[in-house]
């Protein structure tokens, strides 16, 4: 089922315009700038020359997920929901 949904939001053009959605949304909130700033924070505390871009990925990821604000996680999985329902009325 899930990939019979990604085909379709692929096909759609759908994934493209929710995924700009979803880079304007956190850049607008400061999304971005902070997990920038994190990402300065782990080269500088390791050393420029003892990060590895797995390791940045690696400590950076679990935390720009957590950082995600709740309201644009609700605005996204609602975009979704109604993609889902107008496809179900095709």
């Amino acid at each position: 089922m899930k990939t019979a949904i990604n085909q379709k939001l692929i096909e759609t053009g759908e994934k493209e315009r929710l995924k700009d959605l979803l880079r304007t949304r956190l850049i607008e909130c400061g999304w971005r700038d902070q997990v920038k700033m994190h990402c300065r924070e782990v080269v500088k505390q390791r050393g420029v020359d003892a990060v590895t871009v797995d390791d940045l990925i690696n400590e950076v990821t679990p935390k720009g997920r957590a950082w995600v604000p709740d309201s644009v996680k609700k605005e996204l999985l609602q975009k979704i929901k109604t993609f889902l329902v107008q496809q179900a009325n095709v």
